[in-house]
């Protein structure tokens, strides 16, 4: 089964594929108990506020930032699958330890267990493109987002309702999380696998042709039995090879203006909501404390990954010209989000932070579905965990100073107040920087094609212009 669903996704068909990886992704996000984090942490385990704001939570970004790098270079060498298999494993071990782990130190690897799990996505986003065609990236990509979103809608309304209406314990809804988890762990051994890498695989492309200098030099040294010097050889340069194809491959994919101003705002943005979504609990618990007030975190993570979902599949159908509008859209939406951390942070009003919260969480995921099938569309070549995992490194590297600085201990060791107006006015310098940047790209395409535009062709590859854009 898993072969014919490979063949013909590599051949012509779309769907298997898409459709084995938006199950997966709609398991691996049904999370009944996420909402509900920080209360479980406070309550269940007996862990102070300051002890999960200031010590555990910078641990988890941390350790992302040390595990991320060697997670996108393996990703490639194991040809994705594996990865995401490791993925489902380490899910399920995750809320074994939310479940039986009551110690402090047993906590602090449970974010390094988690960290292991949020690094992996680059190799289940990088996967969407290596087994679906080019001509289905923006499809699939809202669809396959769709799942994962519906997935976490799914799991924080049954959350919600089981702690609202049943009475169900937090370690019980622990429980049926790590139930679902394991449903992805099977999943994951169904996906395609891949028939080569990219850089360490034995396909055609820009991405391996240094490579095959490597083994046909080998080959003719072989010839002359001198094996045990090939081998050394052969291991050293290949290994020098592959570091500098690498290289050359990451200079290529960042030489156009317009994808490094998509990766741009996928960095800035991904950092900003990192440290929104990783606080947020938080932030709720100080202006509701959970030990005095109801809580509806799962229902209002419901309704904002709802919202994301519909957003993210109304990608799928939308006809705009991104070239032109699409850097003016994320300086718009930006804005929007920068409003809606300063209200979050700003009100004591716990209904009016969740609805702030709905509105910023949905249009990121509305934003970063376009950016993701924009920035696979606009590569030269198919290194897409290759600068997936560049992009979410640098993310996180500028989401681990503001950690540092803002929130660990060791430094500032900020209020949560105080931490969300400093997010707040990063994404409003981003949106700022992008709405300038929009307004000068729409206004001299405007200026230059004398406002003859037609619609762009969104499912069409990169190197296949739509009839549209013949006129341009």
């Amino acid at each position: 089964m898993r072969m014919r669903c490979w063949e013909a996704g590599q051949h012509s068909s779309w769907t298997c594929p898409t459709a084995l990886l938006s199950l997966y992704g709609f398991f691996a996000n049904c999370r009944p108990a996420e909402p509900f984090l920080t209360p479980y942490l406070l309550e269940n385990k007996n862990i102070s506020g300051h002890v999960v704001t200031n010590y555990l939570f910078p641990i988890w970004t941390y350790s992302y930032l040390a595990v991320l790098p060697l997670v996108f270079l393996m990703t490639d060498l194991l040809r994705y699958k594996p990865l995401v298999v490791l993925q489902g494993l380490f899910l399920v071990s995750n809320y074994l330890l939310l479940c039986f782990a009551f110690d402090l130190v047993a906590l602090t690897y449970l974010q390094f267990n988690f960290a292991v799990v949020t690094s992996t996505e680059v190799a289940y986003f990088s996967f969407i493109y290596s087994v679906i065609p080019a001509e289905h990236y923006q499809r699939a990509t809202a669809y396959i987002r769709s799942a994962m979103l519906t997935g976490f809608t799914f799991g924080a309304t049954a959350g919600q309702m089981l702690i609202s209406l049943a009475g169900v314990s937090y370690f019980t809804i622990n429980a049926i999380t790590l139930g679902f988890m394991g449903m992805a762990f099977l999943v994951s051994f169904s996906l395609p696998m891949p028939q080569h890498g990219i850089f360490f695989g034995t396909g055609s492309g820009t991405c391996t042709s240094a490579l095959n200098e490597v083994t046909e030099a080998t080959d003719h040294m072989a010839g002359k039995e001198m094996k045990g010097a090939v081998s050394r050889w052969h291991s050293m340069d290949w290994i020098i090879l592959t570091a500098r194809q690498m290289w050359e491959n990451l200079r290529e994919s960042y030489s156009t203006k317009k994808l490094v101003y998509w990766c741009l705002w996928w960095t800035l943005a991904t950092a900003g909501y990192g440290q929104v979504f990783n606080y947020i609990q938080l932030m709720w618990d100080h202006i509701a404390p959970s030990s005095t007030s109801s809580i509806y975190n799962g229902g209002v993570e419901a309704v904002c990954t709802l919202v994301g979902a519909a957003a993210a599949l109304s990608v799928g159908y939308m006809r705009v010209k991104w070239e032109v509008w699409g850097e003016f859209s994320l300086g718009v939406f930006s804005a929007i989000g920068a409003g809606c951390v300063f209200l979050s942070g700003l009100t004591t009003n716990i209904w009016l932070s969740y609805t702030a919260y709905i509105i910023f969480k949905a249009s990121y995921m509305f934003l970063i579905t376009i950016t993701t099938f924009q920035i696979a569309a606009n590569l030269s070549m198919e290194c897409y965990a290759l600068t997936f995992g560049v992009n979410t490194f640098v993310a996180l590297g500028l989401q681990t100073v503001l950690t540092a600085v803002v929130v660990d201990n060791t430094a500032l060791g900020l209020d949560i107040v105080t931490q969300f107006i400093i997010y707040g006015s990063c994404y409003s310098a981003m949106s700022l920087l992008f709405l300038l940047r929009g307004l000068y790209v729409a206004g001299s395409y405007y200026y230059t094609s004398g406002g003859d535009s037609a619609v762009s062709c969104p499912s069409e590859p990169a190197d296949k212009p739509c009839e549209a854009e013949m006129n341009i």
